[in-house]
Parts: structure tokens; C-alpha cells; sequence
């Protein structure tokens, strides 16, 4: 198989699109004025071609910010694009969907992944897919998108999660997640007095969440926002750690950008050696498949601003293409199987 970026920082779909031919999946990564339009023209220009889409920005060797960027496979794919409608309350009404493009793709874990973009409530829509996938070992990587809307073959849909399951035919394929944090000290909360449906954490060990992070970090109101840069916190999850990124202040609470809910087990994180970390991530790709075809990766906002604040975006990117022909965009969460998360890397690798 093949994967093709094309991209216009102006916008310009035509321009993103010059020299692609023949795909059998398409992604587009575009900005809030000129979606809609994207969306219809893409199908225009590639009638019936399974596509999914979302509003974000997207990268190979440079970041196109506010513009357009194509990501696409071809030579070698079998692929079915769809959409689970009302994520916000009942996903699990369109779960058919997924189900019948499952049997339709025919593959397995081994050598078939599904792509999300998803336009919110994610922890309740990945419980809703990964239901469905867990029966072929099927693994899945994707992230949100900015402002409510995905598209699938054409058409934008608000409250919804665009899919595409993507078989390669030439050989294996396999999802990682990069975690650039550790634990800081042994600091172990228990969580209450949250709300999930606005992903509010009220107290921790049964004082107020700021108070309680202020304290140990030793910041202001302020200063909250940007140190969550540094300091997140985690979520234990069996023999893993989801990341929890702080949104903002909310009174003597903190609102966060995944849901904490009541009883749940939290840790606080400190920034790591994060180019290291990268380091023995390719390291560990180019172990795992010598001989790469594509790599697709979902990079949080969180994680481009960390980087770009210190200077190193542009070099993990060319590190990154190291590893052949890699590109993907910045989401608002990244989504790695059945679990959502923050400030993470997550991709998949193509043999």
C-alpha cells in the first residue's frame, strides 16, 4: 500500500489534491470556514471513494494550520467509511452500522484498523465501537475534531463519529499510544464531588481539586492552564495511565477535557525527557516492522503547543518521517482502542 499527504496552507483543495491518484481511502483535514465545501468537493473529484473527515489541522513534515491537508491510501487497501449519529446520547442506535462494514471489510487485528474522528462524548462512543470491534481483535486510533462536525463520503454530520475500517491487504498493521509523562512523587487521589457531563473534577482526597493541585505545585489561577502543559493529571487503568489535561478553573473545582467520575483513581504527571521517549517510540515501530508502508498518528493540541513553545515540533516531525511516509493532524483528544485521552501521541503502522 500507499499513503499520500498533499496540503495547501491557503486552503486551496485542488492544490492538496494535485498527484493523487487512484485511492481507496481518503481523510480530509480542514478549517471551520471551508469544510462544508471541502467535503462536497472531495466527493466531486472522487465520487464513491470512502472518505471520513474533520475540521483540525493536520501534518507531514510541516503543520498546515488553517488550511487544507489530504491524507490518503492506495495499492493495497479495502476500506468502508461510515458514521454512528447522536453521540451525545444514544451511539449505540447506529452500532449496526459498524457492524455490518466489519463483516464487509473482513479483516482482523492483524491486519485491519479502524480510523475515528469524532465530534465529542468520546469515552461513551468508544465504549459504543470498541463493542463491536473487540470481537475480531480489531484495534482503533483516532481523536476529536474542532467544532462539533465530521464528514463521511460527502456529507457533514453534527453529534456524530465518522469511522473507516481500513484492511491493509499487503500485510499487518498495529496502533501505539506515546505517553511523554510520568508520576510525580507518590501523590494518589480519590475523586468526588464531579460532573461528568461537564467533565468537572470538585475534590480530590476530599478537598477542593485546586486547592489541592495549587498546593503541591505552588501556582495561580493563572498559571493552572499553562502548567497542565507540565503537570496533568492520570487516570490508572489497569497497567496503564490516561492522561487528563485541565481545561480551566471552575470556581474551587477544575474542568477537564475527559470525564473524571466519582471514586476514580487519580495520580499527578510531570513532563518527561520527551524527546527520548520519541526516540524509543520509532525505535520500537522500526523493531515491530522493519518494512513500513505508512504511519498515521493523531498528535494532541496540548502536544503541539508544548512543542512548538519549545522549538521542537518542526524536529519531531522530521524524526517522525524518518519512518517512511508518516502524517496526521492534531486532535483534541486522542482516541487509542477503547480509551480516550490527552496530551498523547497515538498512530498506526502499516507494514
Amino acid at each position: 500500500m500507499k499513503q499520500f499527504f498533499g496540503m495547501s496552507q491557503s486552503g486551496n483543495l485542488e492544490e492538496a489534491l494535485r498527484g493523487l491518484q487512484n485511492p481507496q481511502f481518503i481523510m480530509l483535514l480542514s478549517n471551520a470556514a471551508q469544510f462544508q465545501s471541502h467535503v462536497e468537493a472531495l466527493e466531486r473529484y472522487y465520487p464513491g471513494i470512502p472518505s471520513i473527515g474533520c475540521i483540525g489541522m493536520s501534518y507531514q513534515t510541516k503543520v498546515v494550520e488553517n488550511g487544507v491537508g489530504v491524507i490518503a491510501f492506495s495499492g493495497g487497501v479495502a476500506a468502508a467509511a461510515n458514521v454512528l449519529e447522536q453521540v451525545s446520547s444514544i451511539p449505540v442506535k447506529y452500532v449496526q452500522r459498524l457492524e455490518r462494514d466489519i463483516q464487509t471489510v473482513n479483516g482482523s487485528g492483524r491486519d485491519t484498523v479502524c480510523i475515528d474522528f469524532c465530534s465529542g462524548n468520546d469515552a461513551c462512543v468508544l465504549t459504543t465501537i470498541n463493542a463491536a470491534l473487540h470481537q475480531r481483535g480489531i484495534s482503533l486510533v483516532g481523536g476529536t475534531g474542532a467544532e462539533g462536525l465530521v464528514s463521511a463520503n460527502g456529507r457533514v454530520y453534527q453529534d456524530a463519529v465518522a469511522y473507516a475500517l481500513v484492511r491493509n491487504q499487503n500485510g499487518r498493521v498495529k496502533a501505539y499510544k506515546e505517553n511523554i509523562y510520568h508520576q510525580l512523587g507518590n501523590y494518589r487521589f480519590i475523586a468526588s464531588n464531579t460532573d461528568r457531563t461537564n467533565y468537572i473534577l470538585g475534590s480530590l482526597n476530599g478537598k477542593p481539586a485546586k486547592q489541592v493541585y495549587q498546593s503541591i505545585l505552588h501556582v495561580t489561577d493563572e498559571e493552572i492552564l499553562t502548567r497542565t502543559f507540565q503537570n496533568p493529571f492520570g487516570k490508572i487503568n489497569g497497567d496503564d495511565t490516561c492522561i487528563i489535561s485541565i481545561k480551566e478553573v471552575h470556581g474551587n473545582a477544575l474542568a477537564c477535557f475527559r470525564q473524571v467520575n466519582d471514586s476514580d483513581v487519580l495520580i499527578l504527571l510531570e513532563l518527561g525527557d520527551y524527546q527520548a521517549i520519541t526516540r524509543n517510540t520509532i525505535r520500537q515501530i522500526c523493531q515491530d516492522f522493519p518494512h513500513r508502508s505508512a504511519i498515521f498518528s493523531v498528535n494532541c493540541l496540548f502536544r503541539y503547543k508544548l512543542f512548538s513553545e519549545r522549538n521542537y515540533m518542526q524536529a519531531y516531525l522530521h524524526e517522525m518521517a524518518a519512518l517512511g511516509c508518516h502524517a496526521g493532524f492534531v486532535g483534541y483528544g486522542e482516541h487509542y482502542n477503547n480509551r480516550f485521552v490527552n496530551q498523547s501521541m497515538t498512530c498506526v503502522v502499516f507494514e
